[in-house]
């Protein structure tokens, strides 16, 4: 899939903006992904609607990142940060100003719902081509896409795999989390923070954030679902007990899924589907999950699957690479324990 040409731009000589979720705190790994993939695509530099914290900064010099580009926001004497940076209009409204001070060629968010929404936002406010949820990025080295940036992505369930070539002059890509290894730049650099103005239109701040409560989307200690590296997932052959599937979760430092009807009993809070949270884990174990259309939907994108279940014809069992028939109230502890003692052994 293309979208309109347009002339190429020379990889040492494009500028990829990278938009930072939490610059305030610290980058976790889908934000530390981005700037991997930046780099093999152009000169990288960071965007950022609040102050950037010195252990950001850290980090980004630490990935070659010389600039931070802050937002400085006015609207209605709205300033920097606060809740109508949260905003999706107002988020985008500023990646497309930070496009026209830097003359930018590529933009790169991570995946998160919000994200995928100011994208497509910013895509509408500079006609630029959009990709949702790339698994890869890179070049085109030849062809009739030569010179432009070409995304991989999964799409029906996982059943397709799509390479898509944005030929329009900016580029606007969500990149799903765990699709590279995060890796600093060779040489850390120093990183200057600069800002840029935004003069937010009327749209944007029309609908304002009258109270804002964060609910926490994991246990304390416990990954994020949609950005973890490693998931494990129980379903209604828990019987409701998911203490198995914690155990193992906690010896791997993974985050905890359920399937849909594990989540409509009250065993668990967030479901793994179509309708629910989208995951695409480097390790994914589902426990007493049968594999329903809707739950594969939602993680056939992972790239090892482990089923635990003691039926031989689980249809989960069809999608894994590694499939377990038994107990999982047995299998689960064993293999918990066979873990944390390796990992007292390492270290």
């Amino acid at each position: 899939m293309t979208a309109t040409t347009s002339a190429t731009v020379p990889t040492g000589n494009r500028t990829v903006l990278v938009l930072l979720d939490s610059p305030g705190t610290e980058l976790r790994s889908p934000g530390l992904e981005l700037l991997t993939h930046a780099r093999g695509v152009g000169r990288v530099e960071a965007v950022a609607l609040e102050a950037p914290s010195l252990d950001v900064l850290a980090q980004l010099g630490a990935y070659g990142v010389e600039t931070v580009r802050q937002a400085e926001l006015s609207a209605d004497g709205h300033g920097v940060g606060g809740d109508v940076a949260h905003l999706t209009p107002v988020v985008a409204e500023a990646l497309a100003a930070a496009v026209r001070a830097t003359d930018a060629d590529v933009v790169l968010l991570t995946s998160s719902f919000p994200n995928k929404e100011a994208a497509a936002r910013l895509a509408f406010l500079t006609g630029a081509g959009l990709v949702v949820d790339a698994t890869a990025l890179d070049v085109a080295a030849d062809g009739a896409d030569a010179g432009h940036v070409v995304a991989d992505k999964s799409v029906f369930a996982g059943s397709w795999d799509v390479r898509s070539a944005v030929t329009t002059d900016l580029a606007v890509l969500t990149v799903r989390a765990n699709s590279v290894a995060p890796e600093p730049a060779p040489e850390a650099v120093a990183t200057e923070v600069v800002g840029f103005s935004v003069d937010l239109s009327a749209a944007a701040t029309s609908a304002r954030v009258v109270s804002r409560t964060v609910h926490p989307t994991s246990a304390a200690g416990r990954p994020a679902l949609g950005e973890a590296a490693v998931v494990v997932t129980g379903g209604r052959g828990t019987n409701g007990d998911f203490e198995p599937v914690l155990e193992l979760a906690d010896a791997l430092g993974a985050a905890v899924g359920a399937t849909r009807d594990a989540v409509y009993e009250g065993w668990h809070d967030q479901f793994v589907g179509q309708t629910g949270v989208t995951v695409a884990p480097r390790l994914y174990i589902g426990a007493g999950v049968s594999g329903a259309p809707h739950h594969r939907g939602g993680m056939q994108a992972s790239q090892v699957v482990v089923a635990v279940n003691n039926d031989p014809e689980c249809p989960l069992f069809e999608i894994s690479d590694f499939a377990v028939v038994g107990d999982l109230a047995d299998v689960l502890p064993q293999a918990a324990q066979v873990i944390r003692e390796h990992r007292a052994n390492q270290g």
